[in-house]
């Protein structure tokens, strides 16, 4: 499900993530993975294809359009990174908690 990249000289953190809900990344899933990254101090950013998105921001979230299965990528960078990312990936792992 995902390939995890730590670097705590740097603070950062990356990894693929896939898209498990039925739905896709949908507002109720996107609104959970804000509230969730908002308590970070990091910059936390969702990447797919060529569209990045602040994964702070519903609306850049739910602009993804990622679908059942899509791939995305995860990054983290900032003081909490690591602990960001591994909260993050288990929000995607639990279906954000639906």
């Amino acid at each position: 499900m995902s390939q995890m990249r730590e670097n705590s000289a740097s603070e950062s953190f990356s990894a693929t993530v896939t898209i498990m809900d039925n739905y896709g990344l949908h507002a109720r899933p996107a609104a959970n993975l804000a509230r969730t990254a908002q308590a970070f101090k990091s910059e936390i950013r969702l990447i797919s294809g060529d569209q990045t998105a602040d994964a702070k921001s519903i609306l850049d979230l739910l602009s993804l359009a990622a679908g059942r299965n899509t791939e995305l990528t995860l990054e983290c960078n900032g003081e909490d990174a690591p602990e960001a990312g591994e909260t993050l990936l288990k929000l995607f792992q639990d279906k954000f908690n639906l």
